[in-house]
């Protein structure tokens, strides 16, 4: 049995029945097709990387699923290509490591402390831990995301400890299609996401060119 995850952007400025509509759609053509839902994360409204049609925000939906055979891939991507709700969309097939890791997050291991855990907190109080979004670093995508969270980097802190080296080992070891990736910057903009310095970040991610710090002549 194969297992997917498939993330797609709703265009934010839908009415929010038509948001509704437009994610149903894709939870029941994917229960049509004969798959099994696992897990449906309703990520809700994010800020976007890069602007996308001028816009930049998106609400977030995720699904994960199981089906026999991967040929039902291709039927769920051309629905979307042709659906101007959905903004962006990306599949990716799940090794056993990334459904451990989904399934241990889902079951609160990762990123919970578990003396603390023990102590029961008021009712009324409620506490909602929001993870580092490893994608607004300029050069990592959803797929490098993945990857660096399979390989243990979940936060900024833990992403601006690594060196370029390290971070080029990792890519290396996810295949082919990380290969032309350059993330020598990544450690200085994950530590600028840490301090909560997003302007600074914004500078900086606006003076990269292919993943790589680009000072204009006139500034030397």
């Amino acid at each position: 049995m194969r297992q997917y995850e498939i993330t797609f952007i709703i265009d934010p400025v839908l009415p929010g029945d038509e948001m509704k509509a437009a994610a149903k759609a894709y939870e029941k053509l994917i229960g049509d097709e004969g798959c099994t839902i696992v897990n449906i994360d309703d990520v809700g409204l994010q800020q976007l990387a890069y602007p996308i049609n001028k816009k930049n925000s998106g609400i977030y939906k995720c699904i994960e699923f199981q089906t026999d055979a991967g040929d039902v891939i291709p039927k769920i991507e051309l629905a979307m290509r042709r659906d101007e709700r959905i903004m962006r969309f990306l599949t990716v097939k799940l090794d056993k490591y990334a459904i451990k890791y989904n399934e241990d997050s889902r079951n609160g291991l990762i990123g919970t402390n578990k003396k603390a855990s023990t102590k029961k907190e008021p009712e009324e109080v409620k506490t909602f831990v929001r993870k580092d979004d490893l994608t607004l670093i300029e050069g990592v995508g959803p797929k490098a995301s993945k990857l660096m969270r399979v390989s243990g980097i979940t936060s900024y802190t833990a992403l601006s400890a690594k060196t370029p080296n390290e971070l080029k080992d990792i890519l290396t070891k996810g295949g082919p299609a990380f290969a032309g990736i350059e993330p020598s910057s990544w450690p200085d903009q994950a530590q600028l996401a840490a301090d909560g310095k997003w302007t600074e970040l914004n500078k900086l991610k606006a003076s990269l060119v292919n993943g790589i710090v680009v000072v204009d002549a006139e500034e030397e």
